[in-house]
């Protein structure tokens, strides 16, 4: 049954399933190991495909994109139940860095972008992520210094990000804030670009921090990164 906002409806019987599902989950394949990944400084990324085989990527996301369109219920009772029996908001921020790194994909990417990005995510084989905050900044976004030169058919990314908490060091797919008019002021000439993580002349520099320490944390340097101008946003 599809609802009026368009996600398909979940009955009682549906939730409680899902519930149970993420509960055996949490408690299998999260909480036992929370210790040695907080030691570690980050966890198994084969964690990624088993919540993909479940179906707790996916959730809320378009079906012909590999997802399970559902109502806010049933992801929030999602989060619910990971954050009460896997013992580790880092591993849950982590694991699902995607739904702040591919939420503006959904939103302003072309079909095509969408159809590149979005399916090996919700599959576990890939990860996103979502890179604004800069140094000296904070979170005043109108203030970011990152640019993006257009150079033919390319950008030209040249900049720093800093406290990325989701999957700052290995994620594959970065969803970038750069300014892309560098004469602009403010908010105004500020642009979102998707950039591969194995795109030459990319920096990882891990950060410790005092907590969520199974949530890899990284300083971003971009010089001279290249990435087509199709890759961006809107």
């Amino acid at each position: 049954m599809n609802t009026a906002d368009g996600t398909t409806g979940f009955s009682t019987e549906d939730l409680q399933s899902l519930q149970t599902t993420v509960e055996r989950f949490a408690k299998r394949a999260i909480a036992p190991h929370v210790p040695e990944w907080e030691e570690a400084g980050q966890f198994d990324r084969s964690l990624y495909t088993q919540a993909a085989e479940l179906g707790l990527l996916g959730l809320g996301y378009p079906e012909h994109l590999g997802g399970t369109p559902a109502p806010w219920r049933a992801r929030n009772m999602l989060s619910q139940t990971l954050a009460r029996y896997g013992g580790s908001g880092g591993v849950m921020a982590s694991l699902f860095s995607l739904n702040i790194g591919l939420p503006p994909v959904m939103a302003h990417g072309s079909a095509e972008l969408q159809a590149e990005v979005v399916p090996p995510v919700l599959r576990g084989e890939r990860i996103a992520a979502l890179a604004i905050t800069e140094s000296g900044g904070g979170s005043d976004v109108a203030g970011l210094r990152t640019t993006a030169r257009a150079d033919g058919a390319d950008y030209v990314i040249d900049g720093e990000k800093v406290f990325i908490i989701t999957s700052g060091l290995r994620a594959d797919w970065i969803t970038l804030a750069v300014r892309t008019d560098a004469a602009s002021k403010g908010a105004s000439g500020i642009s979102m670009v998707v950039v591969p993580g194995d795109t030459p002349g990319i920096t990882r520099t891990r950060l410790h921090k005092m907590g969520w320490h199974s949530s890899d944390t990284a300083q971003l340097r971009f010089d001279g990164v290249r990435v087509p101008q199709r890759y961006r946003l809107g």
